[in-house]
C-alpha cells in the first residue's frame, strides 16, 4: 500500500477512482520568456556588514544602558500614525529604514528589558541570547523535520528537560511559542489518551461528550481556551474553587469528580498550577499526583514560569509531584530568560504524543539516507510544519550559564518579592493581599480602587517601574511580579516609594469637593 491510501485510509478522504481523472490536452512545447536575474542579496557587501556591526553595537548599548530609560512612554500619535503607511512597492535604504527603528521603535517597545519591568510575568533576555537569534536567522532553519544539526539541538534541549524533571527515556519534547499552544497540545495528547487515535479522524462528539477535565479557579485562562479549541467545549472544564492560599481546594476537587461520576459523566484530566498568574500559588502537585494516580486520570502541570523552579535546590520542593505528571508545558522565556519566544512541552509517552499529530503524506516520507533523513521529525509532535530554530537561544542560555547559576537567579527573584512584602508590611498606607509565595506580590494604596487605577497609569508613565494589576477579594490590587534578572533592590524600592509619593496626588484628584 503506498503512503497516499495510508493517508486516505487515516484521515478518511475520498478520491475519485483513477478512470474519471482526464488528463489535459498537450499544449505543445512551452515557451517562458527569460526574466532578468534578480536577488535580494545586497549590492556592497562592505556596507550591509559595517551597518550591521552598527547595529549589533546599538543593541548591546541599548541593553547595557537600559537603567538610564524610562521603562515605558507613551506612544505619541505622530509616532503611531507613521506605522499606518500604505504597502511600500519600491525599495528603501537599509540604513533609512533603521533609523526608523531606532527612532520610532526602541524608545517605545514595551520595557520588560528594563529592571523596572513589574506587570507581567516576562523574562528579560540576556544579550547571549540576542546573539544566538542572530546566529539562528543566518542559518534560517526550519526545525520541522530532516536530518541536520539545529533538529539534533532541539533533540539536546529535549533531553536536558526530561532531566530536569527527572522524565523517563522515551518521553518526548517540543518547542512552541509559548505555554498556551504547550497546554493546548498537552490536552491533544490526554484526548488521544482517553479516546484512542482514531479520535483524530471521527472526532469527539460521539465518545468524548461525557468527559471532564478538572483545574483550579485561579488557572490561567488558556486552560478554558485549549479545551474549547480541542472540541470538548470550555463546559466540559470544571474551575476548582481555591484554598486561602490560592491553590486547588483538593476536597472540593474529589467531591467534583465524584459528583460528575455519580452523573453519568468521565472524569479523564487534572490540570495542576505551578505559579498562578494573580499571586504566584503552586498547587500541591504530589496530592495532586497521588489522587490522579488513584482516580485513573491523566495528570498535567501547567508551569508557565513556575516549573522552573526545580533549577533552584532551596525552591525546588515547592513543586514536589511536578516529576510525576504525564505532561508539563512551561517557558523558557519567562524564569528561564531566553529572548521570546521559547515555550516548551515535555511528555512522559513519547509514542502517545507523536500518534496524536503524526500524519502520512507523500511529500513528506522521511528516509533512511540524504536530507529527508532524521525520523521522527518534530512535525510529527504538534501542529507546525514550519518551525524556528528557538532551540538555538536556549542551548546557548542553558550551556553559557549552566542550571545552578539560572537556579540562583530564580531565588533571588523570589527573595526580592518577600523584601518587596516586608516593606509593604511596615507602611500603614499599604495593604498586603497577597504574601510573597513566589516571586508576586499583590498591594494597594489605601482604600480606593480609582486611586490605586490611577496610580498604576501614573507610574507606568512616569517611566520608574510598570507593575500591573489584578483584583484580589474583590479590591483592586497592583501586582508587582519579579522575573528579570536585572531588577534589584534599589528598583522594589523605587516602586514602593513611587507609590507613596503617587498616592496623595491620586486621592487629591478623586477627592469629593
Amino acid at each position: 500500500m503506498c503512503l497516499s491510501d495510508t493517508f486516505r485510509r487515516q484521515s478518511g478522504v475520498r478520491l475519485l477512482p483513477p478512470m474519471l481523472y482526464k488528463a489535459p490536452a498537450n499544449p505543445g512545447p512551452i515557451r517562458v520568456k527569460k526574466k532578468p536575474e534578480v536577488t535580494l542579496d545586497p549590492e556592497n557587501w562592505a556596507e550591509l556588514r559595517a551597518l550591521g556591526h552598527r547595529m549589533l553595537d546599538d543593541m548591546i548599548d541599548y541593553i547595557e544602558h537600559i537603567r538610564e530609560r524610562p521603562v515605558w512612554r507613551p506612544i505619541p500619535q505622530e509616532v503611531r500614525d507613521r506605522f499606518r503607511a500604505d504597502l511600500p512597492h519600491g525599495p528603501s535604504d537599509l540604513a533609512e529604514v533603521y533609523e526608523e527603528f531606532e527612532r520610532f521603535v526602541v524608545p517605545y517597545a514595551a520595557g520588560n528589558v528594563h529592571p523596572g519591568f513589574m506587570g507581567w510575568v516576562h523574562g528579560g533576555g540576556t544579550p547571549v541570547g540576542m546573539l544566538a537569534e542572530m546566529l539562528a536567522a543566518g542559518l534560517n532553519a526550519n526545525l520541522g523535520g530532516r536530518d541536520h544539526v539545529p533538529v539534533e539541538i532541539e533533540r539536546q534541549i529535549v533531553e536536558w528537560a526530561r532531566q530536569m524533571f527527572e522524565f523517563p527515556q522515551g518521553s518526548s519534547g517540543l518547542f512552541v511559542t509559548g505555554t498556551s499552544l504547550a497546554n493546548f497540545i498537552a490536552i491533544l495528547v490526554a484526548r488521544t489518551a482517553a479516546l484512542g487515535k482514531e479520535v483524530r479522524k471521527r472526532g469527539v462528539a460521539r465518545d468524548g461528550a461525557k468527559l471532564r477535565a478538572y483545574t483550579s479557579a485561579a488557572a490561567h485562562r488558556c486552560i478554558p481556551l485549549a479545551m474549547d479549541l480541542c472540541g470538548f467545549g470550555s463546559g466540559a472544564l470544571r474551575m476548582v474553587p481555591t484554598d486561602g492560599r490560592c491553590r486547588i481546594d483538593l476536597a472540593a476537587l474529589r467531591e467534583a469528580i465524584e459528583e460528575d461520576r455519580a452523573n453519568g459523566l468521565e472524569p479523564f484530566l487534572v490540570i495542576g498550577t505551578a505559579g498562578t498568574v494573580d499571586a504566584g500559588s503552586v498547587d500541591d502537585l504530589d496530592a495532586l499526583a497521588t489522587l490522579c494516580k488513584r482516580e485513573n486520570l491523566r495528570f498535567h502541570v501547567d508551569g508557565a514560569f513556575g516549573a522552573l523552579l526545580v533549577l533552584s535546590p532551596e525552591l525546588k520542593p515547592l513543586v514536589k509531584g511536578i516529576e510525576k505528571a504525564d505532561s508539563i508545558a512551561f517557558d523558557f522565556h519567562k524564569w528561564g530568560q531566553v529572548p521570546y519566544d521559547a515555550g516548551f512541552l515535555l511528555v512522559r509517552d513519547g509514542e502517545l504524543h507523536r500518534e496524536t499529530f503524526i500524519t502520512p503524506a507523500a511529500y513528506l516520507r522521511p528516509g533512511a539516507k540524504g536530507l529527508a533523513a532524521g525520523s521522527p521529525w518534530f512535525s510529527d509532535y504538534g501542529p507546525d510544519l514550519s518551525r524556528g530554530f528557538r532551540a538555538l537561544k536556549t542551548w546557548f542560555t542553558l550551556k553559557t550559564f549552566g542550571t545552578d547559576r539560572m537556579g540562583e537567579v530564580i531565588a533571588r527573584t523570589c527573595w526580592l518579592a518577600r523584601h518587596l512584602e516586608a516593606r509593604v508590611r511596615a507602611e500603614p498606607r499599604l495593604e498586603l493581599l497577597t504574601p510573597a509565595q513566589l516571586n508576586i506580590v499583590c498591594f494597594r494604596y489605601g482604600s480606593d480602587d480609582r486611586v490605586n487605577a490611577k496610580i498604576l497609569v501614573d507610574l507606568h508613565e512616569s517611566g520608574i517601574a510598570a507593575p500591573s494589576t489584578t483584583t484580589i477579594g474583590g479590591k483592586l490590587a497592583i501586582r508587582a511580579a519579579f522575573v528579570n534578572h536585572r531588577t534589584q533592590t534599589s528598583d522594589v524600592d523605587a516602586l514602593v516609594d513611587a507609590v507613596l509619593r503617587l498616592g496623595p496626588l491620586a486621592e487629591e484628584e478623586f477627592r469629593t469637593p
